[in-house]
């Protein structure tokens, strides 16, 4: 397409998914890891990280934007109490896509934990237990047993995750509308403005023909390329 807003959309969108998918998969699993711990505080621990995950994301988004707004926001009283000069992050195209990304991170890394939570504890013990008697290191440990049994949910997790970055939309309602400048615009949120605003249904229908699209190759990518380093327990 020769639109450049719709251009702007999609290069953001694959920022923002390299943002986001990678590093909330990631914190979920270093997360799930480390609540599966059998230690005093741990049941408190799993609901401090997966609170974010109930909370509408309107009001998520309600609340960072409450933390990125510029003289009394929460991050920027932080940055005036330790004599660092305000930022604008919102209103900064060069910051506004990593605000919105930080964001999403303390949004979905809960939601990530409870999947690989779930699969730390259906691994069986007699293998680690057995892998401790050979005298291996809980790196070796997770290297060699714990990660291929968690490939299953790891794949699982990317697609959910690559779902979620080209659906993202609320949170560019409440806390950005695309700006400044498209420097957050992204594609839904892109196809929400060409049909509600601008009335321009074809271009929505080809963007969402685009979105559809990324979304079938990149889950099939996942699930067909990776298919062999799958282990299952």
């Amino acid at each position: 397409m020769e639109d450049e807003v719709f251009r702007k959309a999609f290069i953001n969108n694959i920022w923002f998914a390299i943002g986001t998918i990678p590093t909330s998969v990631a914190l979920g699993m270093v997360l799930a890891i480390l609540v599966n711990r059998k230690i005093k505080g741990s049941a408190l621990a799993r609901t401090f990280f997966f609170y974010p995950v109930v909370i509408p994301m309107v009001s998520a988004a309600f609340i960072w934007l409450f933390f990125y707004t510029p003289e009394y926001g929460m991050i920027n009283k932080l940055l005036t109490l330790f004599g660092a000069g305000e930022l604008n992050l919102l209103g900064n195209s060069s910051t506004v896509l990593i605000a919105i990304i930080v964001m999403v991170i303390w949004k979905e890394a809960g939601f990530f934990m409870i999947f690989y939570l779930a699969a730390l504890q259906n691994i069986p013990k007699d293998l680690i237990e057995a892998s401790h008697i050979d005298g291996a290191s809980k790196w070796i440990q997770f290297r060699k047993i714990v990660f291929p049994l968690l490939m299953p949910t790891t794949i699982f997790s990317f697609v959910i995750a690559t779902t979620n970055a080209f659906k993202t939309i609320d949170q560019l309602v409440v806390m950005t509308q695309g700006g400044p400048n498209n420097a957050s615009n992204l594609l839904l949120y892109y196809i929400y403005e060409s049909t509600f605003r601008f009335m321009d249904y074809g271009k929505a229908a080809a963007a969402t023909i685009v979105v559809l699209v990324i979304m079938v190759v990149i889950a099939a990518i996942q699930f067909f390329g990776t298919d062999r380093k799958i282990h299952y327990s």
